[in-house]
């Protein structure tokens, strides 16, 4: 079994993934395979950016 590298990510492109969904309109399953992430980095990233929000 290998082991999985973990991934550090920008500040900016985090707020640029979830623009993608947010502001784009983009699915997050679209989004995130654009930007070669998994679908729950990007549910996680856009669940903190709301609570954030508000």
């Amino acid at each position: 079994m290998t082991k999985r590298a973990n991934r550090n990510y920008t500040a900016e492109f985090k707020q640029e993934a979830v623009a993608l969904v947010t502001e784009q309109g983009y699915s997050v399953p679209k989004a995130a395979a654009s930007l070669g992430i998994t679908d729950k980095i990007l549910y996680n990233w856009k669940a903190k950016f709301e609570a954030e929000q508000s």
